[in-house]
């Protein structure tokens, strides 16, 4: 069966914040909230169908890492922010009452 919970993407880009950043945007003062939903909110909302689609905690990891190496161009990328980034959107999804209620 295919979970389509409803997330609030505030709580999604909240958790993009706290552990993934790959560019840093957080840190900077001259960046607009709008570069957040540019920016990150499509790959944080694809690691939300693979979770929900089966997808394993690893997997999305992998993806983000993904993109940031090869998408964003990054030549150090943090593995450790894509793990908790995926462990903190499963963990989301899992507490949603229409969310999945196991995660690989």
């Amino acid at each position: 069966m295919i979970f389509h919970p409803r997330i609030e993407l505030s709580r999604l880009r909240d958790i993009g914040w706290k552990h993934w950043d790959p560019i840093g945007l957080a840190h900077r003062d001259d960046v607009p909230d709008e570069a957040w939903a540019d920016e990150y909110d499509r790959y944080l909302l694809h690691v939300v169908r693979m979770i929900c689609h089966g997808g394993s905690k690893r997997e999305a990891t992998a993806y983000l890492i993904g993109i940031a190496s090869g998408h964003m161009g990054l030549s150090s990328v943090n593995a450790d922010a894509a793990a908790a980034t995926s462990q903190a959107i499963a963990d989301y999804l899992m507490s949603l009452p229409d969310g999945p209620k196991t995660v690989r």
